[in-house]
């Protein structure tokens, strides 16, 4: 680790969320306090301690209680970067707000990352794909026959989202339509020149898929209302 870098973080840290982090942590492995101070080699009174005076009273003490909940020490006093979003608490005022089909269109933007959900058994199966948007329809590829695969005339639902952790904010669009395939090769050859047609998860994936839309629908979620964050859940 940068030393530097450690210092400076461990000075601007709030205690108070080191201290959930601790707390959420040792619930998910199923430890005690006096389990997790026995662990950390400390006295459970100086765990309590530490939890309320935060890193910079103890930065080795906050090492041990890292190593000692399977953690490094960034992503004890950071927190973890591949978190799921939403874990903070609501904002002070929450407003839910719809959004209009023109809005809705320019929150999916040109190109972007979103979830197929598609109509299989024993249950509806969703996946992430990156996406394009061709003349307001959602254009993917993905492997003939593939589990994101919907089947030509296949109902689905495509959905798009945006969270901001740090304001409690976010926005939501749902679209419900019809996927196609699209094998004419003019088209493809279309298609290829648009951003965001390169699939991340690799590997041959030569079929196209269209999600024409029937319906879509779009919320956000702001403080207030606030109109300077958009979001929907």
């Amino acid at each position: 680790m940068n030393q530097n870098r450690d210092i400076e973080t461990t000075r601007r840290v709030d205690p108070a969320d080191v201290a959930r982090r601790i707390t959420e942590r040792r619930d998910q492995l199923g430890l005690t306090d006096r389990m997790l101070a026995h662990r950390a080699a400390m006295a459970p009174r100086y765990l309590e301690h530490l939890m309320q005076a935060g890193p910079a009273f103890d930065p080795g003490g906050f090492l041990r209680i890292a190593a000692a909940l399977q953690l490094t020490y960034p992503e004890l006093v950071e927190g973890r970067a591949d978190t799921p979003p939403g874990r903070p608490e609501a904002g002070a005022r929450p407003l839910l707000l719809h959004l209009t089909e023109p809005e809705c269109w320019d929150k999916i933007g040109t190109h972007g990352v979103g979830r197929i959900a598609l109509p299989v058994q024993p249950g509806p199966a969703v996946f992430p794909v990156n996406y394009t948007v061709d003349a307001e329809t959602i254009v993917f590829r993905t492997a003939a026959s593939g589990a994101a695969d919907p089947g030509d005339g296949a109902s689905v639902s495509f959905q798009v989202d945006r969270i901001d952790d740090h304001l409690s904010q976010g926005w939501s669009v749902l679209i419900l339509g019809t996927a196609e395939h699209v094998d004419d090769p003019e088209i493809v050859q279309h298609l290829l020149k648009l951003p965001g047609t390169t699939p991340w998860a690799g590997g041959n994936r030569p079929l196209w898929v269209r999600v024409r839309p029937d319906e879509i629908t779009g919320r956000r979620i702001g403080n207030g209302g606030s109109p300077t964050m958009a979001g929907g859940m």
